[in-house]
């Protein structure tokens, strides 16, 4: 039962890393929803209550690491929390038939761990080793599943059931992650979450100017998506459509 408890605190509290994606400061309502969004009056509401959460709790934290944490260490953080989710990784990699990617991951866990002190130093990228980035989700667009509904996830933010069922299947089967994670109690997890949240505070100035900043993220988010499983990017949202503007906005 102990570990039941702990395990649903860390994965709740691991579903905030992509809450940086679902801030706003208001909610717009569309005529119908787009063929990509059928759920969309759902979407809408969930992140509704993925930015409040944001606004009141992960942003400020954020905010007050960035500022008084020095950027050697926050850089140290940031690659130590990287490294760890190479394992991962390179089991991803290999499930998707990528052999050569997955022995360069594999090999940059283990420079970084050994001779970079458990991975706070990149060693690996100053010998122009490649870091590769993919997920559980891009493993089943290799073995077919190409097309899935967009979903706003409570805390976890924008996906895809696809995207969705490979993250939480990360989040809570990773066996590097969960073996610190049980180490090291809630304070690890807690950090990862204020880190990752930090890296994304530039973002919030274009998110507040969006004039529907729902659909902003949404489009935004499926096209980078769309770029990094298949290499073929799709014809551009219309971003200027939702930036504010004097003229053209409607009045309320």
């Amino acid at each position: 039962m102990k570990q039941l408890k702990h395990l649903a605190r860390v994965t709740l509290a691991l579903m905030s890393l992509t809450l940086i994606i679902g801030c706003a400061s208001t909610t717009k309502e569309l005529a119908a929803p787009t063929p990509d969004d059928p759920w969309e009056s759902t979407n809408r509401s969930v992140y509704a209550f993925n930015q409040t959460v944001d606004r009141t709790l992960l942003r400020p934290v954020a905010h007050t690491y960035d500022q008084i944490t020095p950027k050697p260490a926050k850089r140290g953080i940031s690659n130590f929390f990287d490294n760890l989710a190479s394992p991962w990784v390179t089991g991803q990699l290999l499930l998707q038939g990528r052999f050569v990617d997955g022995s360069e991951q594999f090999g940059r866990f283990l420079i970084n761990t050994v001779y970079g002190v458990g991975g706070l130093f990149d060693v690996a990228d100053h010998n122009n080793l490649p870091n590769h980035k993919t997920d559980l989700g891009a493993t089943f667009a290799t073995w077919g599943w190409e097309n899935s509904r967009f979903v706003m996830l409570p805390l976890l933010g924008p996906a895809t059931v696809r995207d969705g069922l490979g993250r939480v299947t990360e989040m809570t089967t990773d066996p590097a992650d969960q073996a610190l994670r049980h180490r090291t109690g809630p304070g690890i997890t807690a950090l990862d979450l204020i880190q990752m949240r930090a890296g994304f505070l530039g973002l919030d100035e274009s998110l507040e100017d969006a004039y529907d900043e729902y659909a902003f993220v949404r489009d935004g988010w499926l096209q980078r998506r769309n770029f990094q499983l298949f290499g073929d990017e799709a014809s551009l949202p219309d971003y200027d459509a939702f930036l504010e503007d004097d003229d053209d906005a409607p009045t309320p």
